[in-house]
């Protein structure tokens, strides 16, 4: 046996044992029930994850809402797109980052009024994927209490899917969370001084 056949050998049991190994664990894997997936950090692509698997639970006719806080004073890609889909119940809160508005009381209403939109799609088992994007600066910045929040996500249908993204690490998301992925900043190119664009930032 020549070197070259001794390696592809080798790789061919290899790869032998890691598809034994994988197909042990999706044949160990029992349960089925909604996830709670969190997406937090200060890299680029939290939204963006969000959005894909927003996307892809679409395509398998499932029905979905997104509720956006932060963002809203602008048009937004995924915004413009999403809300052209039939299967979609979108929200947004409207006001625009919080250094902004610079008014607490005002974004304590507005974090308000825009949780009161996703309560009831918390209670709704025809709502197979909700995303609550950027809802960490609410909790970061007491705007929403954090057990109200996490009450809602555990009580919700047993097969309702929620992402729930933002900055930060709230210790109550973390701890109830099943799927969690830090997104960190190795490079960003606005810190370069390129400007935000469409398509890409927004």
């Amino acid at each position: 046996m020549t070197e070259k056949e001794a390696s592809a050998a080798e790789h061919k049991i290899k790869m032998q044992k890691q598809q034994r190994e994988i197909r042990a664990r999706i044949a160990s894997a029992k349960t089925r029930r909604g996830v709670i997936i969190y997406l937090y950090g200060n890299g680029k692509g939290k939204s963006s994850s969000a959005f894909g698997t927003l996307a892809r639970s679409l395509g398998h006719g499932k029905q979905g809402a997104v509720i956006q806080f932060i963002k809203g004073k602008w048009k937004t890609g995924e915004q413009e797109f999403f809300k052209k889909l039939g299967n979609v119940e979108y929200h947004v809160m409207g006001t625009g980052f919080t250094w902004d508005t610079q008014d607490r009381e005002k974004d304590t209403a507005a974090a308000e009024r825009a949780w009161e939109k996703a309560v009831p799609l918390l209670k709704d088992p025809g709502f197979d994927i909700i995303l609550l994007d950027e809802i960490t600066y609410m909790l970061k910045y007491d705007y929403l209490p954090v057990r109200k929040v996490t009450d809602a996500l555990l009580s919700r249908p047993e097969k309702q899917n929620v992402i729930v993204t933002g900055r930060d690490a709230i210790p109550g998301l973390l701890e109830i969370a099943d799927t969690i992925s830090e997104v960190k900043e190795i490079k960003h190119a606005f810190n370069q001084g390129v400007k935000a664009q469409k398509g890409i930032e927004f």
